[in-house]
């Protein structure tokens, strides 16, 4: 539910969704398990760092309760995510504390 809350806390804020997943999904094959700036800047259908909006299609079969979390998502402040590496992921409502996550889970090896 708090994916859900970020993304559309980002939309209503008609902010970028700047969701890796959809860059890997235009991406495709040719993804080697690591995103660089180029992939980031590359225009794509489904680059929603260069895009705005939702991607033109879904890029995953979403779960019954990804549904209900669009439908109904929690009200939050959080604006960005990023993985911890273990399935989990760490929210923030602004940039500042959102570079610092970053930062510290990329030097953890994620």
């Amino acid at each position: 539910p708090l994916i859900a809350s970020v993304l559309v806390n980002r939309l209503e804020q008609g902010m970028r969704l700047q969701a890796d997943p959809t860059v890997i999904y235009g991406i495709g094959e040719r993804f080697d398990g690591n995103l660089t700036k180029r992939d980031l800047d590359a225009d794509s259908d489904y680059n929603t760092y260069t895009r705005d909006g939702l991607p033109p299609t879904p890029i995953a079969l979403p779960s019954q309760a990804s549904l209900d979390a669009v439908l109904h998502p929690p009200s939050t402040p959080y604006l960005y995510f990023v993985s911890r590496g273990d399935g989990s992921s760490e929210f923030s409502a602004n940039l500042a504390d959102h570079n610092r996550a970053v930062a510290k889970y990329q030097k953890n090896g994620r």
